[in-house]
């Protein structure tokens, strides 16, 4: 049987201008250009410049609620004077051609290819180069073969019907192992190590390098350089050149042009100059692009105001239009959304870590989270987020991303809280002042900091050590 119940819901909706706000909120600057582009493809009504009279554009409210820009009748004023719209931007002049060029891209060669260049040049028959070309292709990011040869064998049966064995299989990855990189095609550390030990000149300290590699890797892994010593009778001054040159070798030959084609360099979303103690802000001028209303669109409505309004085809005509300028004014609006939430978002950003853009000084940066930020521009905190989460800043001291200058904070003996980017500056700065043959335990760096006066766990050392890409005590050691 049927059941018919009444509801009462109460929902929220986002509207479509407010949508396309947010995603053009989220994107880099790099982003945003092709995203005009791609809007000015769609939409003729939009067009990329600005008139000579044009003035510059005020700084609206956020971009709380929704306009009514689609209702049902014509108003022709809204579209026949688009002076106001044309012009806008939040620097001075756009620098000329400058911000016409292309991006600069680098492109590189793939490890693969280079490997298949150097098999080339070998002398192979049909059969080798096909077994050559199988091992080149199970190679990993990294310059590693980690896949069985009985595996390797059997994909050449099964894919180019080639009957080989491991043995066969084993002189042509030799082969390949000379090729540069050195270390290529190694199918462990150990290995791979030895290949590169194996093309140097095979001096005494090499030989004990490699007699080290072969008889006591896994004491060379756990630093315990005493039992090495007593194992191979050697003077401390023999261990310590040998184990030097072993740590200068490459663990990862193909880490450095395997998987890079394309390297994309960083555009800076804001750029900020410090003028005699004055921090100017502006935005990247690809930031802000000179949009317009296009004026024989507009012409086409002062054609419809003069016209008896009564042919059907112009009036469908005009209604179209309509749609396309409607299109362009929330696009058009959006952006300059955008550049108000950004430029509101950044100099809150810079209020809060205002010694630390003077001096540069990371020991200067306060604890900030998104809360604050959110609560100092009156925005929500998912607005804070996409502008933090893909954006960055160009100093007088490098290129930051906005990410980097949020941090928790760890109360201190004076009641006040330090950034935990403050405390991980530290804790770096003790670790590299330590003695290399004795470091310090995690238990030592903490009794430190507290001496400090930074009230910090020792797990919470270990968090920040692991965080910085610093090992343990006991792998820190050295001869």
């Amino acid at each position: 049987m049927q059941r018919l119940d009444l509801r009462q819901l109460l929902s929220q909706k986002l509207s479509p201008q407010q949508i396309q706000f947010i995603k053009l909120l989220q994107i880099p600057t790099v982003e945003l250009e092709a995203r005009i582009k791609e809007e000015m493809e769609i939409n003729p009504a939009l067009e990329e410049g600005r008139e000579e009279s044009a003035e510059e554009y005020n700084e609206s409210d956020d971009y709380e609620g929704e306009e009514e820009y689609g209702k049902d009748d014509v108003d022709l004023n809204d579209y026949l004077n688009d002076d106001e719209i044309s012009g806008y931007k939040m620097q001075g002049d756009r620098g000329g051609d400058d911000e016409d060029k292309e991006m600069p891209i680098a492109m590189t060669s793939t490890l693969t290819d280079s490997l298949m260049d150097q098999l080339g040049f070998l002398d192979l028959d049909d059969r080798q180069y096909a077994i050559g070309m199988q091992l080149i292709g199970s190679i990993d990011h990294d310059g590693y073969i980690r896949r069985d040869l009985s595996a390797i064998a059997n994909d050449l049966a099964f894919s180019q019907n080639i009957e080989t064995g491991e043995e066969e299989i084993e002189q042509m990855l030799h082969l390949i192992q000379g090729f540069d990189p050195a270390g290529i095609a190694a199918r462990d550390l150990p290995e791979c190590l030895l290949i590169q030990l194996e093309r140097r000149e095979q001096d005494p300290i090499t030989v004990l390098a490699e007699r080290i590699i072969r008889e006591s890797f896994e004491e060379f892994t756990k630093k315990h350089y005493q039992k090495i010593q007593s194992k191979f009778n050697i003077s401390e001054d023999e261990l310590k050149k040998s184990i030097d040159l072993i740590i200068r070798l490459n663990p990862k030959p193909g880490g450095a042009g395997a998987s890079m084609t394309r390297v994309q360099y960083i555009i800076p979303d804001f750029i900020l100059n410090n003028e005699n103690g004055q921090l100017q802000l502006s935005l990247n001028s690809r930031n802000a692009p000179d949009l317009r209303i296009s004026r024989s669109y507009s012409d086409m409505f002062d054609a419809y105001d003069k016209s008896d309004k009564k042919d059907k085809k112009l009036k469908e005509t005009v209604t179209f239009v309509k749609q396309k300028l409607d299109a362009a004014k929330w696009f058009i609006d959006a952006i300059r959304q955008r550049q108000n939430t950004l430029l509101r978002t950044m100099e809150a950003i810079i209020k809060y870590q205002h010694n630390f853009f003077l001096e540069g000084d990371e020991s200067e940066l306060r604890p900030m989270i998104l809360k604050d930020i959110a609560e100092e521009i009156g925005m929500d905190i998912s607005t804070v987020s996409r502008v933090a989460n893909s954006k960055a800043v160009q100093t007088e001291f490098g290129i930051y991303p906005l990410k980097y200058f949020f941090s928790e904070g760890i109360a201190t003996d004076s009641g006040e809280d330090a950034s935990s980017r403050e405390v991980k500056h530290i804790l770096k700065e003790i670790i590299e002042g330590e003695s290399k043959r004795k470091p310090l335990s995690d238990e030592k760096i903490e009794k430190m900091l507290n001496d400090k006066g930074y009230n910090i766990a020792r797990r919470t050392v270990a968090k920040y050590r692991e965080q910085l890409n610093i090992p343990v005590a006991r792998l820190r050691k050295e001869l």
